[in-house]
């Protein structure tokens, strides 16, 4: 039994960085110990892992045993509900690792199985299926994306020399980790002095064909240059753009070359508004403002932090908050990774547990 939860868990991750709000889910049919039909959960309004592999058993997923990594969906949304196809199969018993926190969920599609007679068991490998989803379950509690801070610093916490220099502040092997981190997200989102500053592209750029993330740009005055790579690119990969401003010419210009314009009051209606247009998990690639902002607004969910094994010193450190009260007051993340990227050290931190 466990082998095959483990192989549902296994293309589950296949689809990390597509199905958006969605949550990674897989699905393997079992008959006569042999696997008939598997399947993952691909894109946000795609049909989920159990249909995949329902379609793929075809007759021979009448009497089999299927092993789901989340409990499947009782309620019609973009797609018909999954307990529905998996009583009509045939299907006689279901192995589920974890039950659905969703509210439209919540049990009920247990109990459709139970209520057709299907043999149901919960809680196979539960602690590996909850991992899978770290995004999806916290997104359910706060209704805005995950939101992963990605830093590159010095040993000592420096974002750039004395000097001011900044570029290459750690390793090919690292910068090279970080394009495979923006192919698992829907969006990275930076400030308008990041945009200034580097002209950045912020894209997936692994010479091979990817999934590119949208690019969204916190900037209250509607100061983005149309000559950035964003304004140049932003036909071809989508630029969200929050500002205040209502000067009507920029607005028609930034309009006129593809980039998509929303309100910017706060932080909060930004990530809600991100939420309510598909985007499950989005990187902050930003400097010290914006970054100093968010950590202090208990928004950063997971913290990608490379470390250069270099020492820089001086003022240029990427949280510049000037903290109040004791040590014990001060929220912390929790280790869930470390290793080493090349030279550079990359540690992973989450906010709680999952």
């Amino acid at each position: 039994m466990k082998q095959y939860m483990e192989q549902a868990i296994q293309l589950a991750k296949s689809a990390d960085g597509q199905t958006g709000v969605n949550p990674l889910v897989g699905a393997v049919l079992v008959k006569d110990g042999r696997i008939v039909g598997m399947g993952a959960h691909l894109k946000a309004g795609e049909p989920h892992a159990e249909v995949h592999a329902i379609r793929m058993a075809g007759p021979a997923a009448y009497g089999a045993t299927l092993y789901v990594t989340l409990e499947p969906c009782s309620h019609q949304g973009k797609t018909p509900p999954c307990a529905d196809l998996i009583v009509e199969s045939g299907i006689k018993r279901a192995i589920v690792a974890m039950k659905d926190p969703n509210p439209l969920v919540a049990g009920n599609g247990i109990i459709r199985l139970q209520t057709a007679g299907i043999e149901v068991e919960v809680g196979l490998l539960e602690e590996e299926a909850r991992a899978l989803n770290p995004a999806f379950l916290r997104s359910l509690e706060t209704k805005r994306p995950y939101v992963i801070l990605k830093t590159a610093t010095s040993l000592d916490g420096k974002v750039a020399l004395e000097t001011g220099e900044s570029q290459w502040v750690t390793s090919p092997e690292a910068r090279r980790d970080v394009h495979e981190l923006r192919a698992t997200v829907d969006a990275i989102l930076t400030g308008i002095g990041t945009v200034l500053a580097d002209d950045p592209s912020l894209t997936v750029r692994l010479g091979h064909e990817t999934r590119q993330p949208k690019r969204v740009v916190l900037d209250r005055d509607l100061r983005l240059p149309f000559a950035s790579t964003l304004a140049r690119t932003a036909e071809d990969v989508p630029v969200l753009l929050f500002t205040s401003s209502d000067e009507a010419e920029r607005r028609e210009r930034a309009q006129a070359v593809g980039v998509e314009l929303f309100d910017y009051t706060s932080l909060d209606m930004v990530l809600e508004t991100l939420y309510a247009n598909g985007i499950g998990r989005v990187l902050i690639e930003a400097g010290p403002t914006l970054v100093t902002s968010l950590l202090d607004g208990g928004y950063v969910d997971e913290w990608v932090a490379y470390q250069s094994p270099r020492v820089f010193g001086g003022k240029h450190g990427v949280y510049r908050s000037q903290q109040v009260g004791s040590i014990e007051d001060i929220s912390r993340f929790m280790i869930h990774q470390v290793e080493t990227v090349g030279p550079d050290l990359k540690v992973v931190l989450r906010k709680g547990a999952f």
